[in-house]
């Protein structure tokens, strides 16, 4: 489980850079601050993307009986989905409830959402 957790930290590294590349340009660009939260669905839809072939070709390889396919990838989703549902939240607690720059909430997203997907997708999309 330790080798797991490693590379899914790697591989949520990765996700969540290339979350951070779509996000931060829309709250800066696109979206005001009290807005930031508009910018989470599309980063989040380009770092699910990348994370389930990330996630399954690499964190969870080999774990599990698992049949791959779009049973397994609609799981993902779903776990994905409530990892941004709370990155939402934090999100707009952070910017539009406290006025902290849009960067400020990324932190204390990305660790409650991680913790949270790295157990539903080892016991629920890759078991």
């Amino acid at each position: 489980m330790l080798g797991q957790l490693i590379r899914f930290g790697i591989a949520g590294g990765i996700s969540t850079l290339i979350y951070a590349s779509v996000y931060l340009p829309l709250t800066s660009f696109v979206f005001a601050r009290e807005q930031a939260v508009y910018a989470v669905p599309f980063a989040f839809a380009v770092a699910v993307t990348a994370g389930f072939f990330l996630h399954s070709r690499w964190s969870f390889k080999g774990h599990g009986t698992r049949t791959p396919g779009p049973v397994q990838q609609a799981k993902f989703v779903a776990v994905q989905g409530s990892g941004m549902a709370l990155n939402a939240v934090v999100t707009w607690a952070g910017t539009a409830l406290l006025g902290y720059p849009a960067w400020v909430p990324l932190l204390p997203a990305i660790v409650l959402a991680t913790g949270m997907t790295f157990l539903l997708n080892r016991y629920l999309v890759f078991a």
